[in-house]
């Protein structure tokens, strides 16, 4: 079968993927309800009761308000850092301020690798404003794909983690004019623009062409903002910056979107 990637959701609504082996998928991040998380998985050809682990990125809503029902529905380890783990169960507080229980909770430090099966995870500090946010690389079967979403910039840690992947799933959030021009209140413009908020597409472009290593089959561009961007300014930014290293066999660029699943990237 190989190693697939399947991005069930992705946005300011929710964000929701699936990094499979021949022998282990890894949910990564549950910011969909569990209902819609198992009717996305169905659509993309996988059986839920198949999830080998739940790994989490932060504690933002968009990426856990599923986790709680998902947890219990699957009855899989849940890994995440102590951090992310203090603030999701804080938010979590029930009427009486009981904190939700997780049975199988797994904590990792960022810059630890581990094992989920036949699939080696390595995750890494990325500057947001979240207790203790990570992206993530995946290897398995010598295929190697890097997860870097909700970040204000790219620093040289986070490039160094995301070379030599096979397929790179990166945040191309907003448009910088789109932004400054858009419904937003100013406060919330300075915290999306600012170091520990969301990458924009012209950021995204520079990486694309100064520091990038280029090697990637497939390039997909996650967390477009519904309000500040649009598909074809993103997809036009990052393709503009791959230049002739955009072939048929490299650097395909693919937008993954909020309301539906990316169809399946088969390595």
């Amino acid at each position: 079968m190989g190693v697939c990637l399947s991005v069930l959701a992705s946005g300011s609504r929710g964000n929701c993927a699936i990094v499979r082996s021949s022998k282990t998928r890894i949910l990564v991040d549950a910011g969909i309800s569990c209902r819609e998380t198992f009717k996305r998985m169905k659509a993309a050809g996988d059986d839920p009761r198949s999830i080998s682990a739940i790994l989490i990125t932060h504690e933002h809503s968009d990426h856990v308000c599923g986790l709680a029902v998902l947890a219990r529905r699957l009855n899989v380890p849940i890994f995440m850092t102590g951090a992310t783990h203090q603030a999701w169960a804080r938010a979590m507080r029930d009427a009486d301020g009981e904190r939700p229980h997780l049975d199988k909770l797994e904590v990792f430090s960022p810059g630890s690798r581990f094992q989920i099966g036949d699939i080696a995870v390595t995750p890494f500090t990325i500057p947001h404003d979240a207790a203790d946010p990570v992206g993530f690389t995946f290897r398995a079967e010598g295929v190697k794909i890097g997860f870097a979403t909700d970040l204000g910039y790219l620093p040289p840690n986070v490039c160094d983690h995301l070379s030599g992947c096979d397929v790179l799933v990166i945040e191309s959030n907003h448009d910088l004019e789109m932004l400054r021009g858009g419904p937003y209140p100013w406060s919330v413009k300075q915290r999306v623009m600012s170091r520990v908020g969301h990458l924009s597409n012209e950021a995204l472009a520079e990486f694309f062409a100064k520091d990038y290593d280029g090697g990637a089959t497939y390039v997909v561009l996650a967390h477009l903002s519904e309000q500040n961007n649009h598909p074809e300014l993103a997809r036009g930014a990052a393709e503009k910056a791959l230049g002739s290293r955009q072939t048929l066999l490299r650097n395909r660029v693919l937008l993954a979107a909020q309301s539906e699943p990316l169809q399946a990237i088969q390595l």
